[in-house]
């Protein structure tokens, strides 16, 4: 593997019985960066996630490869994830106030999690939880109090320093910053950042959220019906999108963010933004050919409506779409007709 690459993704698929939520996905984690996933509910954003993390649905079925320097990861024993919890692997999830134990404070929290990786004693557990907590912008005489009463911002703020205890590798946040407002959203992706940046610590960053994207990653891994859709350096994608997917996705993000969308080449300067016709598809009904076809300004008869487009490299991008050569600079005009 090569030796910048933290997770080599190969053929990964999600199924759930005959439904495949995840189908044939092929990505690599490189080391230090922080990678966004982005696409539409449904897209397979977060089962991907869980299978990196080892937390499949119990209903789920993971095949193909997940390797982390010498550990497979797809299809491990749980035990095999459970020694790189902490260390290696760590999540900041979405909903930090089902994540907490509402009966715990919160300082007590972070201090178990340090024994149970590290084994110290009861004191300097205690000492490194407060620590920690204060990294993140949490008072030492905040730290005791329960989940409950600390605000939604707080409680991201705690998961983030819980995630962070021991600098691992591997930082995966899935909609981390969900139900927050603009500014508070803002200020943890900042935090969350700035932390994983410190320490070295790879991020995945699940989203839906693309004026966060263009703040705050390097790269970026668009997903449609499960699969790959397009991948590669976020100033590229976005300035200049290959697949119809990407280009309508980035044609109707709002105009929001810190430098965001706002002077993006894509906008249009009509009141109303443009959008993708039509509605994901069911992963238990899935056209032939391509998945997006019937929603896709490019697609034909004969290829999009037969044949899935297999993904194509080409120096630091990938895309899977017959005619991404087609796409014209200024894409977000295929989508106006919508609005």
């Amino acid at each position: 593997m090569n030796p910048e690459v933290l997770v080599s993704v190969r053929d990964l698929h999600v199924s759930f019985g005959a439904v495949e939520a995840v189908r044939g996905l092929s990505f690599d984690v490189r080391k230090g960066e922080v990678l966004a996933v982005v696409g539409e509910s449904g897209a397979g954003k977060s089962l991907t996630a869980r299978a990196l993390l080892g937390m499949p649905p119990r209903q789920a079925s993971v095949t193909g490869s997940i390797q982390m320097g010498p550990y497979e990861l797809a299809g491990a024993p749980r035990s095999v994830h459970a020694a790189l919890w902490g260390r290696q692997l760590a999540l900041v999830p979405q909903d930090a106030l089902s994540a907490l134990s509402p009966v715990h404070r919160i300082a007590d929290q972070l201090a178990a999690a340090v024994r149970s990786v590290d084994g110290v004693s009861r004191k300097e557990a205690r000492a490194r939880a407060v620590a920690a907590l204060e990294e993140v912008g949490i008072p030492a005489d905040r730290t005791r109090a329960y989940p409950h009463e600390f605000s939604g911002g707080m409680r991201q703020r705690a998961v983030i320093a819980m995630a962070m205890l021991h600098s691992p590798a591997l930082v995966i946040a899935d909609e981390p910053t969900t139900a927050q407002d603009p500014e508070t959203q803002r200020r943890l992706l900042d935090l969350l950042t700035h932390r994983t940046e410190a320490t070295g610590t790879t991020l995945v960053l699940i989203t839906h959220d693309l004026p966060m994207v263009r703040d705050h990653a390097d790269r970026v891994l668009v997903m449609y019906a499960g699969r790959l859709a397009e991948e590669g350096p976020v100033e590229e994608v976005f300035t200049r999108p290959r697949a119809p997917y990407t280009a309508g996705l980035l044609a109707s993000a709002p105009r929001q963010g810190r430098g965001g969308l706002r002077d993006h080449p894509q906008r249009t300067r009509r009141h109303r933004l443009p959008s993708i016709p039509g509605t994901p598809p069911n992963p238990t009904n899935l056209p032939p050919g391509c998945a997006f076809a019937p929603r896709c300004p490019l697609a034909d008869a004969t290829r999009c409506a037969t044949a899935h487009p297999e993904p194509e490299t080409h120096n630091n991008r990938t895309v899977a779409c017959h005619h991404w050569r087609k796409l014209p600079a200024n894409s977000a005009e295929l989508f106006l007709e919508s609005v």
